[in-house]
């Protein structure tokens, strides 16, 4: 019934004019206590549902939603993250919407500080963060509930900074999985290969930290006499320098034949098998990068689990338009698949269509 009912019928019915319903329906000032009661019960009595959109676009504001993120290469998952946002908000380029970018050195605590401060004094309409150390990151989010904006995890789920929402996959089930798929092809293995990309020591984010968790729970599960061996490799090194740590690391374990990282960057082996000819030995890895799907193909790398970045992105910036503009509900938390890549069918993966 409601898609039939006219302002000018609620006015009628209210006993008010067709002016005092639009600002009601609109969440307009100058309105009388009064005069919302008698329109606010019609509208109950009709269950009366708004066109949305058409409020939206009428109120004619604009907004603009910042993503905190770490700096990255050109071709990473981040920048898959990036392009999805930007086209949900050119996707509603008619509701005033924009993206805006900070960016932040991974382990830096002034850096996320001073990117975090910069978004603030912005004035943000809504935030996505890609969460720095709990307790850093909760300085600043509890900034945002004071003010009154809110704000979306991606990568990295921390409940206890009571986001508006989550975007990501379950960590430790990724890691788990990861396991599992793994040892469908090492099972015979004596010694697997954990590569770990780490600054003083400390893996790029808490989501890695879990899927490490959720792999080692698994092999602790079903294989406790396979040896893990740590590869640590540090995140500012140049391909020199990676080759010598990967030939010295191969040379005093002889015996490994797979690996596995819990990051996007298994191409750095992958690419030192390739250009030094070893073809018995692969790596798992994570994200349908290009520098990892060449080397799933030439098969250095064993699987790559996807996790959608761009729909990531994409779904993170609807979120917020969707709770701040449109002022609809939505879910706290949203797990990506959970999706394994092989060379025979990683040229039939493509972004899912948002």
């Amino acid at each position: 019934m409601s898609h039939k009912i006219r302002i000018k019928d609620i006015a009628e019915r209210a006993g008010v004019s067709v002016g005092t319903v639009d600002r009601i329906i609109h969440n307009r000032p100058n309105v009388s206590a009064a005069a919302r009661a008698k329109v606010e019960k019609v509208l109950e009595e009709i269950n009366y549902q708004p066109n949305m959109y058409a409020s939206a676009l009428a109120y004619n504001k604009s907004y603009t939603f910042h993503i905190i993120m770490p700096k990255h290469e050109s071709e990473a998952y981040w920048q898959e993250i990036e392009e999805g946002a930007r086209e949900a908000c050119e996707q509603r380029r008619d509701f005033h919407v924009e993206v805006a970018f900070t960016y932040y050195t991974r382990f830096d605590d002034d850096s996320f500080s001073s990117a975090f401060s910069h978004v603030l004094e912005s004035e943000p309409s809504g935030v996505i963060v890609i969460p720095s150390e709990l307790e850093t990151t909760k300085r600043y989010t509890d900034l945002l509930h004071e003010r009154e904006i809110p704000f979306v995890l991606l990568d990295s789920y921390m409940p206890d900074l009571e986001p508006l929402s989550f975007y990501g996959q379950d960590s430790f089930k990724s890691g788990y999985f990861a396991a599992r798929m793994l040892m469908l092809i090492a099972k015979e293995e004596k010694e697997i290969m954990l590569m770990r990309l780490v600054k003083n020591g400390k893996v790029a984010s808490k989501q890695q930290e879990n899927r490490e968790v959720g792999f080692r729970h698994y092999m602790n599960e079903h294989y406790p006499a396979i040896k893990i061996v740590n590869l640590e490799l540090p995140m500012d090194k140049d391909k020199k320098g990676y080759d010598a740590m990967l030939a010295k690391f191969f040379k005093a374990n002889p015996g490994i034949r797979h690996g596995i990282t819990m990051c996007s960057k298994a191409h750095i082996v992958g690419d030192y098998l390739l250009r030094k000819g070893i073809s018995n030995i692969q790596i798992m890895g994570y994200d349908m990068v290009s520098k990892n799907a060449h080397c799933l193909r030439e098969g250095s790398i064993s699987f790559l689990i996807a996790q959608h970045a761009y729909v990531q992105g994409y779904n993170c910036i609807d979120t917020l338009f969707r709770a701040i503009v449109l002022k609809q509900p939505v879910a706290p938390v949203n797990y990506m698949p959970i999706e394994l890549l092989t060379k025979e069918n990683v040229d039939f993966y493509h972004r899912a269509m948002v």
